[in-house]
């Protein structure tokens, strides 16, 4: 308990001590109230409902930043089971959802990111964002919002490094294009300068939304995953509205995309335009993705955030590469190569003349910057005549690639 809520209930306390003295006071002589101790009695009770107010919104303020803590420590590492039993919590966050819909409460629903930092194989997310006492949505909503955008969203799940900001001003990421050399000298010989370069990468904030209706049936019928519901509309949602642009983008008016700057690596041999080539001839099959690993300097190749980014087409081109006794070359899940998992992106190019579609490397290096958390707005009047009620989610989102060497990318040839 905060030492302020200490204080809120011993000022509580003594108010309550006048009051019940007062009435004490009117009862023992069997009278009424005569006006100045109206007055006094209405104000002390006023007073008193304040204080009750207050402690409790700082209590579930303290709630919610405890469960915000709690959601984000479990996610790291945990896989999403849409089928898993509801706990209690998620029970009870579910039905007091319900009651929030049911009831018409209009104000908006902010999400803020807890200001907690977390790494895990897949998201490495570092916050800069400020504590806020705001209406939250429970937690387990946007828990489950964040894991069905990771889902969706094949480059957040391939490794990229997540930075949660309170506002969309820019943000600048410095980064380093050369560094200090050094060299061997004699006695007495000068040593030669060999300043450090820098350079800076600005992440803005470009907005994505969606918008959905939820029946008064539906918030209403105990058998339906409200919360899931819910969470599956807006993670995957927006997830597929950015997904492109972080594979893709221009930076103009959008993120900045793993393909726009990552390094050229290795191209395939002519003739094999839409596949690999054939296993076991000198530079096709398996030898393209060994020479792009083997483009990668020596850090990036050893990175634990390295991953294979592609279509689902280009995974079973090479799940189908063989070796002479007809067994797959790539292992028997024919899910990861090297190490490093093979993740599916329906936005990566199809192999095709001089498509870019492969990229390898440690994407930690792509840096995803998320400014103000996943706001929830909802709207009770817009569908008033069909009783829906109305739901908008909305994100405001930047990408780029901090170290352009760090992804290398295959080229088919024509």
């Amino acid at each position: 308990m905060s030492q302020i809520i200490k204080d809120l209930r011993a000022r509580r306390e003594l108010v309550w001590t006048e009051a019940n003295a007062l009435a004490n006071t009117v009862a023992t002589e069997n009278r009424s109230f005569n006006e100045q101790e109206e007055a006094t009695w209405q104000r002390l009770n006023a007073d008193l409902d304040a204080y009750d107010a207050r402690i409790q919104q700082l209590q579930g303020q303290e709630q919610r930043d405890q469960a915000k803590e709690d959601a984000f420590g479990n996610l790291a590492g945990r896989p999403l089971d849409r089928n898993a039993p509801r706990s209690g919590d998620d029970a009870d966050l579910d039905k007091a959802f319900r009651s929030m819909i049911t009831s018409k409460y209009a104000e908006p629903i902010d999400i803020p990111v807890s200001g907690r930092s977390y790494y895990q194989p897949g998201i490495e997310q570092r916050s800069t964002l400020k504590s806020t006492a705001t209406q939250a949505l429970p937690v387990s909503v946007y828990d489950r919002i964040v894991q069905h955008m990771v889902e969706s969203s094949a480059v957040l799940k391939a490794g990229a490094t997540l930075i949660n900001t309170d506002n969309g001003n820019d943000l600048q990421v410095p980064k380093s294009t050369a560094f200090s050399t050094a060299a061997l000298f004699g006695e007495g010989a000068t040593i030669t300068a060999s300043d450090p370069t820098l350079a800076v990468v600005t992440l803005k904030a470009y907005k994505y939304a969606t918008y959905f209706e939820v029946s008064h049936e539906l918030a209403n019928d105990g058998n339906v995953d409200l919360l899931g519901f819910l969470a599956r509309q807006a993670g995957e949602s927006l997830a597929l509205a950015y997904g492109n642009d972080l594979v893709n983008g221009t930076g103009t008016g959008q993120p900045t995309g793993v393909l726009t700057t990552a390094t050229p690596g290795v191209s395939g041999i002519t003739g094999t335009g839409t596949t690999l080539g054939t296993q076991g001839t000198a530079g096709m099959g398996t030898d393209i993705l060994y020479n792009l690993d083997a483009s990668l300097a020596e850090p990036y190749a050893a990175a634990e955030n390295r991953a294979w980014l592609m279509r689902n087409a280009s995974r079973a081109v090479i799940r189908k590469l063989k070796d002479t006794t007809g067994q797959p070359v790539v292992g028997a899940d024919g899910n990861s190569f090297l190490g490093a998992p093979f993740v599916v992106d329906p936005f990566m190019p199809a192999m095709a003349n001089l498509a870019e579609s492969i990229a390898y490397g440690d994407f930690s290096r792509y840096f995803v910057r998320i400014a103000e958390g996943i706001r929830f707005e909802r709207s009770d009047d817009f569908k008033f005549q069909t009783d829906m009620v109305a739901f908008r989610c909305v994100i405001r989102i930047d990408g780029a690639l901090i170290d352009s060497n760090a992804i290398k990318t295959f080229a088919n040839a024509t």
